[in-house]
């Protein structure tokens, strides 16, 4: 949908809302938690968070005590224990937590067993027979699992009262898959799943998403809706989506950074970024095939900024690499040195640190783009959201990976938003 048929579909208001978390217990669903139960109480200000800046306070927006928390999981730790986990780890203040524990019980109790995927196999402890429910849930055929998602999802908004859900993706980061014939097509899609085969846990719940009538984000850098055949389903069914893979550290100073070499003309003749990271993203990364998955997104937007016109043609010289290092828990460090030319062939460099915790990073996007992802809805907007591109390393829709032109993007598209009768 273009920007210019998007002024012809005004929004419904912004009524309750389901905000459901794929990857519950993690660390990113459980500092939002925690946001947005200060947010409701006054205990927290919005920083971080995109829509809430003022430029966009003309927008009808759910309010933050109008947000029902739910979501899956594999993880049997329960979200207090995360959080508590956070806290002494200086992600979350201490001090939030006695306030925020009712909110946090309240989520807990939504929560139900996810699609078990390899990596959480080796999860320890199984309190309540959580992880056995996991279990039984992967044994289940593709159309089964599909179904006992949309169930889950009817389930909480019956319970709640609430018409509409948005389901966000930020579980762990899936080993790297072989695409399919099928994933070209919808009803070659369809067939595979009706024939009992197997795909990545992701695109299940894109699907099971998508078909309900859901608006379905990806946070991650899995396949999630990423094929032409879910794309074909999310306009089929008239539903926004959008991914892929959070854009919130080394990327985004990338995104931000390299334009400035492309327009002043200097040439960069390599870029190495080295990441440093803990938590249990940075433990499943250790495995070469999620690692692979990973990596696959951070080195294209450098490429295609620096060399639009051939992002694939040799001359620059770009590597990435990732470390698990335990002791960084939630907080992750990313060193990057540029080397670039100038006039006379001057040769200079650029050197910069960045040290940040991924989940304050993470959780306020995921809070705007549920919110992105509502508006569309209630505008009756389908397909991938272009204007979402700023929040990924891996937009769907493509485009440039330039952050301010994106930004810019955003920007345009809200203002439509906001005129009178629009």
């Amino acid at each position: 949908m273009s920007p210019a048929d998007r002024t012809h579909h005004p929004a419904k208001p912004a009524e309750p809302l389901g905000l459901w978390l794929v990857g519950a217990r993690g660390a990113i669903s459980t500092t939002l938690a925690v946001g947005l139960a200060a947010l409701r109480q006054g205990l927290a200000e919005p920083v971080g968070i995109t829509t809430a800046s003022p430029a966009l306070a003309g927008i009808d927006w759910p309010a933050w005590d109008a947000w029902h928390l739910g979501g899956h999981d594999v993880c049997a730790r329960e979200v207090g224990t995360s959080a508590a986990e956070l806290a002494q780890a200086g992600v979350v203040p201490t001090g939030l937590l006695e306030p925020v524990s009712e909110a946090l019980q309240a989520f807990e109790r939504a929560i139900r067993p996810g699609i078990l995927e390899p990596s959480a196999a080796s999860e320890p402890g199984d309190q309540g027979g959580f992880l056995q429910a996991s279990r039984t849930l992967a044994a289940l055929s593709p159309r089964e699992q599909i179904a006992a998602l949309q169930a889950d999802w009817s389930a909480f908004e019956a319970e709640r009262g609430l018409s509409r859900s948005v389901i966000v993706y930020v579980a762990s980061t899936e080993a790297l898959p072989t695409p399919q014939p099928a994933w070209q097509d919808l009803k070659a899609f369809e067939a595979a799943l009706d024939g009992g085969e197997r795909q990545p846990a992701s695109m299940l719940y894109a699907y099971a998403a998508l078909a309900s009538g859901r608006p379905f984000v990806n946070f991650t850098p899995n396949v999630g809706a990423n094929c032409p055949a879910l794309h074909a389903l999310a306009q089929r069914e008239g539903v926004p989506h959008c991914g892929n893979d959070g854009k919130t550290g080394e990327t985004l100073l990338k995104t931000a950074l390299a334009p400035m070499f492309h327009a002043r003309a200097l040439r960069v003749l390599s870029w190495q970024g080295y990441n440093m990271l803990g938590n249990r993203d940075g433990d499943v990364l250790r495995q070469a095939g999620h690692r692979e998955a990973k990596l696959a997104n951070k080195d294209e937007a450098l490429r295609s900024i620096l060399q639009p016109e051939a992002p694939d043609a040799p001359g620059l010289h770009s590597h990435v690499a990732i470390d698990y290092v335990p002791s960084l828990g939630d907080w992750k460090t990313a060193w990057d040195f540029v080397h670039f030319e100038g006039f006379l062939g001057t040769k200079m460099s650029l050197q910069f640190t960045w040290a940040g915790c991924d989940s304050a990073l993470a959780a306020p996007l995921v809070l705007d783009l549920a919110r992105l992802a509502d508006l569309a809805q209630r505008r009756g907007e389908a397909g991938s959201l272009e204007h979402t591109a700023c929040f990924f390393k891996a937009p769907l829709s493509g485009g440039t990976h330039d952050f301010y032109r994106q930004y810019q993007a955003l920007l345009a598209y809200l203002a439509t938003v906001s005129e009178p009768g629009a």
